[in-house]
Protein backbone atom coordinates (compact mmCIF):
# COMPACT_ATOMS: atom_id res chain seq x y z
CA UNK A 1 0.00 0.00 0.00
CA UNK A 2 2.97 2.79 0.77
CA UNK A 3 4.64 1.72 -2.57
CA UNK A 4 1.40 2.83 -4.12
CA UNK A 5 0.32 5.28 -2.11
CA UNK A 6 3.99 6.71 -3.12
CA UNK A 7 3.72 6.01 -6.55
CA UNK A 8 0.73 7.84 -6.82
CA UNK A 9 1.81 10.90 -5.09
CA UNK A 10 4.96 11.20 -7.70
CA UNK A 11 2.41 10.76 -10.63
CA UNK A 12 0.59 13.74 -10.20
CA UNK A 13 3.53 15.73 -8.98
CA UNK A 14 4.92 15.05 -12.49
CA UNK A 15 1.70 15.95 -13.81
CA UNK A 16 1.85 19.12 -11.84
CA UNK A 17 5.36 19.67 -13.40
CA UNK A 18 4.42 18.99 -16.67
CA UNK A 19 1.43 21.69 -16.04
CA UNK A 20 4.34 24.20 -15.12
CA UNK A 21 6.82 23.74 -17.38
CA UNK A 22 4.04 24.35 -20.55
CA UNK A 23 3.00 27.52 -18.46
CA UNK A 24 7.00 28.33 -18.64
CA UNK A 25 7.55 26.88 -22.25
CA UNK A 26 4.14 29.71 -23.15
CA UNK A 27 6.08 32.71 -21.36
CA UNK A 28 9.42 31.69 -23.35
CA UNK A 29 7.56 31.59 -26.65
CA UNK A 30 6.00 35.35 -25.78
CA UNK A 31 9.67 36.97 -25.38
CA UNK A 32 10.52 34.87 -28.84
CA UNK A 33 8.01 36.94 -30.46
CA UNK A 34 8.45 40.11 -27.65
CA UNK A 35 5.33 40.12 -26.47
CA UNK A 36 5.55 41.58 -22.87
CA UNK A 37 4.68 39.10 -19.95
CA UNK A 38 3.99 41.66 -17.02
CA UNK A 39 5.23 41.02 -13.87
CA UNK A 40 1.39 41.01 -12.46
CA UNK A 41 0.75 38.04 -15.09
CA UNK A 42 3.59 36.00 -13.98
CA UNK A 43 2.38 36.06 -10.40
CA UNK A 44 -1.48 34.93 -11.53
CA UNK A 45 0.06 31.71 -13.53
CA UNK A 46 3.08 31.03 -10.82
CA UNK A 47 -0.02 31.38 -8.08
CA UNK A 48 -2.08 28.90 -9.94
CA UNK A 49 0.82 26.46 -10.45
CA UNK A 50 2.16 26.81 -6.97
CA UNK A 51 -1.58 25.94 -5.65
CA UNK A 52 -1.70 22.88 -8.25
CA UNK A 53 1.57 22.01 -6.33
CA UNK A 54 0.81 22.56 -3.07
CA UNK A 55 -2.14 19.98 -3.34
CA UNK A 56 0.06 17.45 -4.87
CA UNK A 57 2.36 17.48 -1.53
CA UNK A 58 1.15 15.38 1.41
CA UNK A 59 -0.02 18.49 3.62
CA UNK A 60 -3.11 19.44 5.66
CA UNK A 61 -2.40 23.45 5.40
CA UNK A 62 -4.59 25.92 8.12
CA UNK A 63 -4.08 29.38 7.64
CA UNK A 64 -4.38 31.37 10.59
CA UNK A 65 -4.92 35.53 10.11
CA UNK A 66 -5.77 38.10 7.38
CA UNK A 67 -4.95 38.09 3.68
CA UNK A 68 -2.88 41.77 3.16
CA UNK A 69 -5.39 44.12 1.13
CA UNK A 70 -2.22 45.69 -0.24
CA UNK A 71 0.67 44.52 -1.85
CA UNK A 72 3.35 44.29 0.78
CA UNK A 73 7.20 42.38 1.23
CA UNK A 74 6.72 39.13 2.68
CA UNK A 75 8.68 37.84 5.38
CA UNK A 76 8.35 34.26 6.79
CA UNK A 77 10.82 32.00 9.19
CA UNK A 78 12.25 29.15 6.41
CA UNK A 79 11.92 25.37 6.71
CA UNK A 80 11.78 23.73 3.35
CA UNK A 81 11.73 24.40 -0.19
CA UNK A 82 7.82 23.73 -0.03
CA UNK A 83 7.82 26.69 1.83
CA UNK A 84 7.37 28.69 -1.31
CA UNK A 85 4.79 27.07 -2.89
CA UNK A 86 2.41 26.66 0.76
CA UNK A 87 2.94 30.30 0.44
CA UNK A 88 3.16 30.81 -2.98
CA UNK A 89 -0.95 29.29 -3.54
CA UNK A 90 -2.12 31.95 -1.19
CA UNK A 91 -1.84 35.15 -3.16
CA UNK A 92 -0.29 36.47 -5.86
CA UNK A 93 3.46 36.88 -5.29
CA UNK A 94 7.20 37.05 -7.06
CA UNK A 95 9.97 35.22 -5.21
CA UNK A 96 13.75 36.15 -3.82
CA UNK A 97 15.93 32.94 -4.18
CA UNK A 98 19.45 32.65 -3.77
CA UNK A 99 21.74 32.34 -7.11
CA UNK A 100 22.10 28.67 -6.88
CA UNK A 101 18.34 27.77 -7.57
CA UNK A 102 19.12 29.06 -11.18
CA UNK A 103 21.09 26.20 -11.85
CA UNK A 104 18.90 23.66 -10.33
CA UNK A 105 17.10 21.14 -13.32
CA UNK A 106 13.70 22.44 -14.00
CA UNK A 107 12.95 24.06 -10.80
CA UNK A 108 15.70 26.74 -11.80
CA UNK A 109 13.89 27.27 -15.28
CA UNK A 110 10.21 27.62 -13.57
CA UNK A 111 11.37 29.65 -11.22
CA UNK A 112 12.94 32.11 -13.68
CA UNK A 113 10.24 32.45 -15.68
CA UNK A 114 7.74 33.15 -13.02
CA UNK A 115 9.47 36.51 -12.52
CA UNK A 116 11.90 34.88 -9.24
CA UNK A 117 14.75 37.61 -8.22
CA UNK A 118 17.94 36.04 -7.70
CA UNK A 119 20.69 36.84 -4.90
CA UNK A 120 24.31 35.64 -4.84
CA UNK A 121 25.53 35.37 -1.27
CA UNK A 122 28.30 37.96 -0.63
CA UNK A 123 27.82 39.48 -4.47
CA UNK A 124 28.65 43.12 -5.45
CA UNK A 125 25.36 43.57 -6.62
CA UNK A 126 23.41 44.76 -3.46
CA UNK A 127 22.65 48.41 -5.25
CA UNK A 128 21.50 46.87 -8.33
CA UNK A 129 19.21 44.09 -6.12
CA UNK A 130 17.77 46.72 -4.19
CA UNK A 131 16.97 48.71 -6.88
CA UNK A 132 14.93 45.56 -8.45
CA UNK A 133 13.56 44.97 -5.37
CA UNK A 134 12.18 48.73 -5.00
CA UNK A 135 11.03 48.96 -8.36
CA UNK A 136 9.29 45.66 -8.26
CA UNK A 137 7.42 47.08 -4.79
CA UNK A 138 6.71 50.39 -6.45
CA UNK A 139 4.65 48.44 -9.34
CA UNK A 140 2.56 47.04 -6.71
CA UNK A 141 3.58 43.65 -7.01
CA UNK A 142 4.06 41.29 -3.69
CA UNK A 143 7.44 39.94 -3.05
CA UNK A 144 8.34 37.04 -1.19
CA UNK A 145 11.61 37.17 1.07
CA UNK A 146 13.43 34.86 3.54
CA UNK A 147 15.29 36.99 5.71
CA UNK A 148 17.03 34.15 7.75
CA UNK A 149 18.92 33.37 4.30
CA UNK A 150 18.87 29.67 5.14
CA UNK A 151 16.31 26.86 6.21
CA UNK A 152 16.39 25.68 10.00
CA UNK A 153 14.76 22.49 11.77
CA UNK A 154 11.68 24.91 12.44
CA UNK A 155 12.77 24.23 15.88
CA UNK A 156 14.05 27.03 16.29
CA UNK A 157 15.01 31.25 14.01
CA UNK A 158 18.04 32.20 12.57
CA UNK A 159 19.18 36.19 12.82
CA UNK A 160 17.11 37.97 10.24
CA UNK A 161 18.98 39.69 7.74
CA UNK A 162 18.34 43.65 7.53
CA UNK A 163 20.27 44.25 4.44
CA UNK A 164 17.42 43.65 2.15
CA UNK A 165 14.49 45.36 3.84
CA UNK A 166 16.27 48.40 2.59
CA UNK A 167 13.51 48.24 -0.37
CA UNK A 168 10.83 48.39 1.63
CA UNK A 169 12.35 51.78 3.68
CA UNK A 170 12.83 53.56 0.48
CA UNK A 171 9.26 52.70 -0.63
CA UNK A 172 7.02 52.75 2.35
CA UNK A 173 5.83 49.19 1.72
CA UNK A 174 4.75 47.45 4.82
CA UNK A 175 5.83 43.70 5.71
CA UNK A 176 3.70 40.75 6.19
CA UNK A 177 5.17 38.66 8.38
CA UNK A 178 4.39 35.31 8.20
CA UNK A 179 5.34 32.22 10.57
CA UNK A 180 5.55 28.73 9.08
CA UNK A 181 4.86 25.84 11.14
CA UNK A 182 5.10 21.96 10.04
CA UNK A 183 4.09 19.55 12.82
CA UNK A 184 3.36 15.93 12.79
CA UNK A 185 1.27 14.03 15.63
CA UNK A 186 0.78 17.52 17.26
CA UNK A 187 4.79 17.99 17.26
CA UNK A 188 7.69 19.69 15.35
CA UNK A 189 7.69 17.40 12.73
CA UNK A 190 11.25 15.72 11.71
CA UNK A 191 10.91 15.11 8.46
CA UNK A 192 9.20 18.29 6.50
CA UNK A 193 12.70 20.38 7.23
CA UNK A 194 15.04 20.80 3.99
CA UNK A 195 18.45 20.90 6.10
CA UNK A 196 22.17 19.86 5.49
CA UNK A 197 22.79 18.02 2.70
CA UNK A 198 19.98 17.05 1.83
CA UNK A 199 18.78 16.91 -2.02
CA UNK A 200 15.86 17.70 -3.52
CA UNK A 201 14.79 14.35 -4.89
CA UNK A 202 15.46 12.41 -1.42
CA UNK A 203 13.05 14.89 0.07
CA UNK A 204 10.61 14.99 -1.66
CA UNK A 205 10.32 10.91 -1.99
CA UNK A 206 10.66 10.73 2.09
CA UNK A 207 7.63 13.15 2.41
CA UNK A 208 5.52 10.62 0.03
CA UNK A 209 6.54 7.73 2.15
CA UNK A 210 4.48 9.14 5.37
CA UNK A 211 0.96 9.98 6.31
CA UNK A 212 0.20 14.23 5.46
CA UNK A 213 1.64 16.21 8.35
CA UNK A 214 -0.36 19.81 9.03
CA UNK A 215 1.06 22.79 7.79
CA UNK A 216 0.33 26.13 9.99
CA UNK A 217 0.47 29.54 7.98
CA UNK A 218 0.29 32.34 11.04
CA UNK A 219 -0.49 35.73 8.86
CA UNK A 220 0.95 38.22 11.61
CA UNK A 221 0.16 42.12 11.83
CA UNK A 222 1.75 43.97 9.27
CA UNK A 223 4.71 46.23 10.42
CA UNK A 224 5.08 49.64 8.85
CA UNK A 225 8.28 49.90 7.58
CA UNK A 226 8.38 54.20 6.72
CA UNK A 227 10.98 56.01 8.67
CA UNK A 228 12.11 52.64 10.54
CA UNK A 229 16.15 51.67 10.53
CA UNK A 230 16.46 48.32 8.62
CA UNK A 231 17.93 46.43 11.86
CA UNK A 232 14.66 47.94 13.74
CA UNK A 233 12.75 46.78 11.24
CA UNK A 234 14.34 43.06 10.90
CA UNK A 235 14.15 42.83 14.79
CA UNK A 236 10.74 43.78 14.87
CA UNK A 237 9.65 40.85 11.64
CA UNK A 238 11.82 38.69 13.53
CA UNK A 239 10.08 39.38 17.28
CA UNK A 240 6.88 39.29 15.50
CA UNK A 241 7.57 35.92 13.92
CA UNK A 242 9.28 34.18 17.27
CA UNK A 243 6.36 34.86 19.18
CA UNK A 244 4.04 33.24 17.25
CA UNK A 245 5.97 30.06 16.98
CA UNK A 246 7.22 29.57 20.35
CA UNK A 247 5.19 32.20 22.29
CA UNK A 248 8.40 33.82 23.25
CA UNK A 249 10.28 37.44 22.83
CA UNK A 250 13.61 35.99 23.69
CA UNK A 251 16.22 36.35 21.08
CA UNK A 252 16.07 33.64 18.43
CA UNK A 253 18.51 30.83 18.93
CA UNK A 254 20.59 30.41 16.16
CA UNK A 255 20.50 26.34 15.05
CA UNK A 256 23.16 24.49 15.25
CA UNK A 257 22.86 21.97 11.93
CA UNK A 258 24.24 23.44 8.51
CA UNK A 259 21.48 24.18 6.58
CA UNK A 260 20.94 24.89 3.22
CA UNK A 261 18.61 28.00 1.07
CA UNK A 262 15.61 27.23 -0.60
Amino acid sequence: MQRLRVLARVLRVLLVVMFGLGMAALFTFYEQLRIPASAERRQRWSQLFMRKLSNALPFKVRVLGQLPQQPMLWVSNHVSWTDIPLLGMLTPLSFLSKAEVRTWPVAGWLALKAGTLFIRRGGSDSQLLRSQISQHLQHACALLMFPEGTTTDGRSLRTFHGRLLASAIDTQVPLQPVALRYLRDGQVDPIAPFVGDDDLLSHLMRLFKHECAEVEIHLLKPIPSSGEERAALAFKAQQAIQTALFGTNQPAVQTQRRAKAA
